[in-house]
């Protein structure tokens, strides 16, 4: 397939960039630095651009059959409505484009998925999350209300590892404490989308 990643030099987003070259998929990188994607392939083009910028977002739409999405904050706790106002430009540009499937990380807690959240997760949601969660939740009602073909994929606490493959996915879970995934296994269920219609508009959870 040929993907269009956002977020790729993010943590998952350079695992959704390695794993989709592995996997032998045609793969636009769409960054606003270039130099944090320090890998080279020859199925992987890097395009350098603001996913703000319509325009430049539209152009590398063009000729895809999907969007993969790590788009975030990275550390910072401030999202400047960084996801709503995304959403708002790529949901249209992907409607002008043709382009109709989107799967795209999001984190548990956020909407929905905060009613399974264990107290200790709450709290954290409720504080330091706050307003990252937010916006998160605003730009997918927007994301939700489209005729795209979606997946929202709510990962619990992220930590870096190798990919393991062993994961949960699912709608429903009873949270403990504070259970985290590695970003690979993330990546790994998220390319996994693009061939797997169980999660089509749904909201899976991963967990392990």
């Amino acid at each position: 397939m040929k993907l269009l990643i956002l977020g790729a030099t993010g943590r998952t987003g350079q695992q959704l960039v390695a794993q989709a070259l592995e996997q032998h998929h045609e793969v636009t990188a769409f960054v606003r630095d270039p130099s944090k994607l320090e890998l080279q392939h020859e199925k992987l083009t890097v395009v350098k651009g603001d996913v703000l910028d319509k325009d430049v977002l539209m152009k590398a739409l063009e000729g895809k059959d999907a969007v993969v999405s790590a788009l975030g904050r990275g550390m910072s706790l401030k999202s400047n409505n960084l996801i709503t106002n995304a959403m708002n430009i790529l949901v249209p540009a992907m409607n002008a484009t043709g382009v109709k499937r989107l799967i795209f990380e999001s984190g548990f807690g956020v909407g929905e998925t905060n009613r399974q959240a264990s107290f200790i997760q709450k709290m954290i949601f409720g504080t330091f999350l706050r307003n990252l969660y937010a916006d998160k939740a605003r730009g997918e009602a927007v994301l939700r209300k489209s005729s795209l073909d979606w997946t929202l994929v709510y990962p619990v606490r992220l930590i870096n590892g190798p990919r393991t493959g062993k994961y949960k996915a699912g709608e429903q879970f009873s949270m403990k404490g504070q259970p985290t995934i590695c970003r690979a296994d993330v990546a790994d269920f998220m390319l996994r989308q693009l061939t797997d219609n169980t999660y089509l508009k749904k909201l899976p959870v991963l967990t392990t």
